[in-house]
This record gives structure tokens, sequence and C-alpha cells, in this order.
């Protein structure tokens, strides 16, 4: 399976009912996101389901506001037998002043699971194109990266 292949992105604008009092967005809203986006990347890579293994660090770089448009990336970029190693990245947008701000990253581990929820297989990841290097060596070196194609 291509790196390619597991590369999601979804974008949602941040509700009152996701701040808090000073009218960003929510720790653990924002972490809840990053979580369903590594699930997207790694299910799609899978094809199957997954389960969340662990969360290494999650950076938080800069707030995220009340009516921002939050766009979030996320890729399988290596992976074990069983697992896989997801980056997720995080930014937010406000269209209206041409804003756009790095708020938060993370690596995230998931395992695949078969219909008995027993622990299955992954694909290789195959990392054919120079897009997919880039992609992968930015993960690696913690660097946040969207695909140029």
């Amino acid at each position: 399976m291509r790196l390619i292949d597991s590369y999601t992105e979804t974008s949602e604008v941040v509700m009152p009912d996701e701040t808090n009092n000073l009218g960003r967005a929510l720790g653990g809203w924002v972490l809840h996101r990053m979580d369903l986006g590594g699930v997207v990347a790694a299910r799609r890579f899978a094809q199957s389901q997954v389960v969340t293994a662990s969360i290494d660090r999650v950076d938080f770089h800069a707030p995220i506001d009340l009516g921002d448009i939050v766009v979030l990336t996320a890729y399988v970029y290596d992976v074990g037998e069983t697992s896989m190693q997801v980056r997720v990245d995080v930014t937010a947008e406000r269209p209206s002043e041409g804003v756009e701000r790095d708020t938060a990253s993370s690596h995230l581990t998931f395992v695949a699971i078969d219909d008995a929820e027993r622990v299955q297989s992954v694909p290789e990841l195959t990392v054919e194109t120079a897009e997919e290097r880039r992609l992968r060596e930015a993960a690696r070196n913690g660097e946040p990266a969207a695909p140029t194609q």
C-alpha cells in the first residue's frame, strides 16, 4: 500500500461549544479530532478496523480561535507487522484575514484488528515517489507537510 493512499484531510469551523472561556479551541477537542484523523488514515492503509495504541506527545504550537477553519492532515509514514505510525498536523485558517498557522502536531500509533478484534498484519508501506519520500521524511523529522500534488 502506498503512503499517499492513507493521506486524509478534513476541515471544520470552530464553534462556541468547542471553545474555552477565552474563545479558543479546547485542547481535548483538538486531540479528539487528531485521533479521528489518524483513525481514517490508518483504516485506509490497513483496510480494516484499527485501534489507537498510543499517542506520542502532542505539541500545541498556537491557539485556534472561535470561527477559525481547522484543517487536519494525517498519513501513515511507517509500519510494523501489525502497527502503523501516523503523522497528524493541525493548522488554523482565517481566510478573511489571509492568516494560516500551524497549531498542533503529533505521532499516533494504531494497530489493525480483524472482525473478531484480534490483532492482524498490515500491508507493507510503499514509498515510490519523491513526494511520498518528502512526506515520510517530514514526518520522521517532526515537520508538518501537506502534499504538493
